[in-house]
């Protein structure tokens, strides 16, 4: 297949997964191909955090007949389709097996102080997490970093700086995976865990492949919210009646721990969790090993 075919199929693939969570509109192919602000492009060093957030896979629940005629994202469905691995040739998943259980993931590119208030609550609830983090998290709070190892949570690849990784060769993807992995060695003396997730959930069917090829599985996820922008944060307990009713069997949860609601709301959003019957998974479980090179 060739180079432009290839980036065509991973269009049409994050078209047909990906849908904007907060006002549940669907992302299409217009909004994949739309230039970007150049000003929105730069990455600042001292916040890290997505403002948009505008990527929340799932997956159409129509059949294949109806997607063959339109392979654009159909009408909401209140049921996750139940495909663990979606792209599982590039080793991809979003949703667990149809059981009730959550995997909690973070996206952690700087602390703010509820970084650590998110650590505090894992462990007073006794539960794991997954930690996505950024070469800044490393460099500027070590402790910190050290302690997610140290408390048991899988602390995985969410590049060096975060950029759009769809805009990169394939040369600079796997040196930008590479920096952050080099990062996090120097620092502990101990390996990332071969998970990754793209910047803002974008990819190119290439990206995937890269991945695999570093021994990654790419992790997106079935739920999200508007946590991430620190000036905007929304109310505490609309927070978590949110999070609650979107809640699902095989759940992989996004949260921004820079969030002060997060911090505020997790250890309640845990036991509220528990007292429905859903217990906590570690990304381990839910791809049946250390992704892909373990």
């Amino acid at each position: 297949m060739t180079t432009k075919l290839r980036n065509a199929a991973g269009i049409l693939l994050a078209a047909a997964l990906l849908t904007q969570p907060i006002a549940a509109e669907r992302t299409g192919l217009l909004d994949l191909l739309r230039p970007k602000d150049p000003a929105e492009g730069e990455v600042w060093e001292e916040d890290f955090t997505p403002k948009r957030g505008r990527f929340a896979p799932r997956r159409d629940k129509r059949r294949a007949s109806a997607e063959r005629d339109d392979p654009r994202p159909g009408p909401d469905s209140s049921e996750p389709d139940r495909d663990v691995w979606p792209c599982a040739a590039s080793g991809t998943g979003y949703l667990g097996e149809d059981e009730p259980v959550v995997y909690l993931t973070f996206d952690a590119g700087y602390e703010n102080g509820n970084v650590e208030r998110i650590l505090d609550g894992l462990r007073a609830e006794g539960v794991p997490g997954a930690f996505f983090i950024l070469e800044n998290l490393v460099n500027r709070n070590p402790e910190l970093v050290k302690r997610m190892a140290d408390e048991g949570h899988l602390v995985c690849n969410h590049t060096a700086r975060h950029k759009d990784m769809t805009t990169f060769t394939e040369a600079d993807f796997k040196e930008e995976l590479g920096r952050m992995e080099t990062a996090y060695r120097t620092l502990t003396g101990q390996e990332m865990a071969r998970y990754y997730r793209p910047p803002e959930g974008r990819f190119t069917l290439e990206n995937l492949d890269w991945a695999k090829e570093l021994g990654y599985s790419t992790i997106l996820w079935s739920f999200a919210y508007a946590d991430w922008d620190n000036e905007k944060q929304p109310d505490p307990e609309a927070a978590l009646e949110k999070i609650l009713a979107g809640a699902h069997n095989g759940m992989v949860l996004l949260l921004h721990p820079t969030s002060e609601t997060n911090a505020r709301i997790l250890p309640g959003l845990i036991r509220a969790l528990k007292d429905r019957g859903f217990r906590f998974g570690t990304l381990d479980e839910l791809t049946g090993g250390g992704g892909i090179g373990a």
